[in-house]
């Protein structure tokens, strides 16, 4: 799925409880006294060897420029609205990897449209913000891919239909978000509950992914399809998890119709990207990753292996 696309609407999806939870969210994400770095609980040390790896104009300015778009809950969100100061997985992720590599990732705000421009012109070199790795963007960018992100189902407190998978949508009422992948999901899927011998999902459509929510609450629909990611966010940060349950489908564990995040590199930068990618693999093999991605309530979208430009669209 285009994350591109699917970005207003998860973002509207945290919107109502984004707010509440973003202090708790930061809290045990700090600079230790002896210059170490914690994230999600995991206190990350500089590794020479993939310091090494660096450019040497990384080296010497200790800083990786970080190009991101703000806010896209649960990836990049600001702590208190009307501050500068960020947090969310793809911000959280950058601390660890900065960290591993001894280096400072320096995020700074840029619109969703710019991002690969402004790293074609050179302004960053780097770009984390749930960005899909497609073949268009690799023409211009390197990915080193981080998650792989799809459509998701919430469902209410305790999943009172018994919710499983998406076969298991049809013949009930299902909410979704007006103009988007998850409602051409829905659609599309409609042929398989006829071939299934089921009924048709009956969609229900809102301008708002919390309006959505608020049907889900009322019991007026048994379930909600959105992005994964906001899914698993909501379901972990609304009434302090009580509202709602992400559903996890073993057959797809980033979510259905799922397509790789990456960060993106500048083409410029080969050094860089290698040493990024090698430095995620040791985030993923030491179980960091998989902290950071329990932190914001999606385990299942992390990748066991940190891949290059793994798009096959």
């Amino acid at each position: 799925m285009n994350a591109r696309i699917a970005r207003p609407a998860a973002a509207a999806a945290a919107a109502a409880i984004m707010l509440a939870s973003l202090s708790a969210c930061g809290g045990d994400d700090a600079a230790a006294p002896s210059g170490k770095v914690v994230v999600a609980g995991v206190e990350v040390v500089k590794d020479q060897k993939l310091h090494d790896l660096l450019p040497e104009k990384i080296k010497e300015a200790g800083e990786v420029r970080v190009a991101t778009d703000v806010p896209y809950p649960p990836f990049e969100m600001y702590v208190k609205e009307g501050e500068s100061a960020l947090t969310g997985l793809d911000y959280d992720l950058g601390q660890a990897l900065g960290a591993k590599l001894g280096v400072t990732f320096a995020f700074a705000p840029q619109k969703f449209d710019g991002i690969v421009p402004a790293l074609q012109a050179g302004k960053f070199d780097v770009a984390m913000s749930a960005i899909t790795d497609n073949k268009d963007r690799q023409k211009v960018v390197d990915f080193v891919d981080y998650s792989q992100s799809g459509s998701g189902i919430l469902v209410g407190d305790g999943n009172p239909s018994k919710i499983e998978k998406l076969d298991d949508l049809c013949g009930l009422k299902v909410a979704v978000q007006a103009a988007t992948n998850q409602l051409d999901l829905l659609k599309s899927h409609q042929d398989a509950c006829g071939k299934a011998g089921k009924g048709k999902i009956d969609i229900q459509t809102f301008p708002k992914d919390s309006d959505a929510q608020l049907a889900l609450r009322s019991g007026k629909v048994v379930a909600q399809v959105l992005t994964k990611p906001a899914a698993g966010w909501v379901a972990k940060t609304a009434d302090a998890g009580k509202a709602f349950d992400l559903v996890e489908d073993p057959a797809a564990p980033g979510g259905y119709n799922a397509s790789p995040n990456g960060i993106a590199i500048s083409k410029q930068l080969p050094e860089l990207t290698d040493a990024v990618q090698k430095a995620l693999q040791a985030l993923i093999d030491d179980g960091t990753l998989i902290k950071i991605y329990n932190k914001y309530g999606v385990p299942s979208i992390a990748v066991k292996e940190a891949t290059k430009n793994a798009s096959v669209d």
